[in-house]
């Protein structure tokens, strides 16, 4: 009798030692990283590449760029969102201009980014290292349809993939201790600086977000190279925060 007890005993022991724990798995909010309300701005240096000399020579032209948050709204979803104005200057020492208007959705586990009639899904939960998702699954398979890409599918089926989860980064002298990188292409076929190249693309895109605060830096570079002429088609942006509030 006594064997059997211990025997039972030691059974209820090794079910309880075996039991299954529950781990509870937390990420931060796609919010934290892209927080909205009206008033809220964020000024950049803003380098943008374009291609003169009959489209020869990539040009790099600098202005300074702000981005401001100016009223709520709604989609025709009656989802609400933001409406964000971006102004222009060439330098301090110049007036701002409006350039463009944007929306943005928060959606509770992403942010949609409307620019120019194009949907990207600019960040989604959860917001840990090596999470990845479709950013461009919104986009029509030619959405820049004025530039005549020989690749109109070039920004079709990009990963979005965090990297270096809540890393410190300094830009411009300002400090930002939890950041968070989303690696959204690298993608080059060919080189024109060697000779007899007929064709030759580059596709480069990043952004970098900081806690509180939103997008502190983002670099965009696509273009076409066609051998036959020597011309290039494409565009690039490339920011930096340079304030906030």
């Amino acid at each position: 009798m006594t064997k059997r007890l211990i025997s039972f005993a030691f059974i209820i022991f090794l079910f309880a030692s075996c039991k299954k724990e529950t781990e509870i798995f937390t990420t931060a909010s796609v919010n934290d990283y892209f927080p909205l309300q009206v008033g809220k701005y964020i000024t950049y240096d803003l380098d943008s590449t374009i291609f003169t000399n009959f489209n020869q020579t990539e040009t790099v032209r600098h202005y300074q760029a702000q981005y401001k948050v100016e009223a709520q709204t709604t989609d025709n979803l009656g989802r609400p969102g933001y409406t964000i104005y971006r102004y222009l200057r060439a330098d301090s020492t110049q007036n701002w201009a409006i350039d463009n208007v944007f929306t943005v959705f928060p959606t509770g586990k992403s942010i949609e980014y409307i620019q120019d009639n194009l949907r990207f899904i600019k960040l989604m939960e959860p917001i840990t290292d090596g999470f990845s998702w479709k950013g461009n699954s919104y986009l029509a398979f030619d959405p820049y349809r004025s530039y005549v890409f020989a690749n109109p599918a070039f920004m079709e089926d990009w990963n979005y993939t965090y990297e270096n989860v809540d890393s410190p980064l300094t830009i411009n002298s300002k400090d930002f201790q939890n950041t968070i990188t989303v690696f959204e292409v690298s993608d080059s076929t060919g080189d024109p600086k060697i000779s007899g190249t007929q064709y030759a693309e580059k596709t480069y895109s990043i952004e970098k977000y900081a806690k509180n605060v939103g997008l502190i830096y983002k670099d965009f570079i696509h273009w076409e190279y066609q051998g036959t002429d020597n011309t290039y088609k494409g565009f690039g942006e490339k920011l930096s925060i340079i304030d906030y509030n």
